[in-house]
């Protein structure tokens, strides 16, 4: 049954556009239009946020920073292992990623840690490049709370899923 519902939402659409009398080839091209010049206006702050990711990565910062924090992270309930993955994924979705795949090689696809990287990954988000994303196209330029309250709720949600992982196995 799944696979009928986008069929069914784009015929849904066309019905409610010819109903609405929209003319829906004119209505896409205005939003591929669109869509380029919005792409071309936050380039500058993708290729940003990519290049200090980089950065912070082939610099060692991230080992660093894996190292400083590990005894907090453990103290927590947080395996060491993912502690590397924690701090690299408010910054990386694909460096996490590629993090999250050598934790599953490591481990296996069952173990305790991969399970809590499992629930870190579907729980967090690309904090930094989301917000460079959104607030670059916004009137909102004093991110004040929004990056550290991001980041706490981030850290919170990872001891929380190793927390309810360990508690059901």
């Amino acid at each position: 049954m799944t696979i009928y519902i986008i069929p069914i939402f784009i015929l849904f659409v066309f019905v409610y556009a010819l109903v609405k009398k929209v003319n829906t080839y004119q209505s896409f091209v205005k939003g591929a239009k669109e869509a380029i010049k919005l792409t071309v206006e936050i380039l500058p702050f993708i290729a940003t946020i990519l290049i200090a990711i980089q950065l912070f990565s082939a610099s060692g910062l991230l080992d660093f920073l894996a190292n400083l924090t590990r005894p907090v992270f453990k103290w927590l309930g947080i395996p060491h292992e993912l502690t590397p993955f924690i701090i690299l994924k408010p910054f990386s979705g694909g460096g996490s990623i590629a993090l999250f795949e050598q934790i599953v090689i490591q481990h296996g696809p069952d173990s305790y840690i991969t399970r809590v990287a499992s629930v870190i990954a579907g729980s967090s988000e690309t904090i930094f490049y989301i917000s460079a994303i959104y607030f670059s196209k916004t009137k909102i330029k004093n991110l004040g709370y929004a990056i550290p309250l991001a980041l706490f709720i981030t850290f919170l949600s990872a001891i929380l899923g190793a927390l309810i992982i360990r508690l059901m196995m």
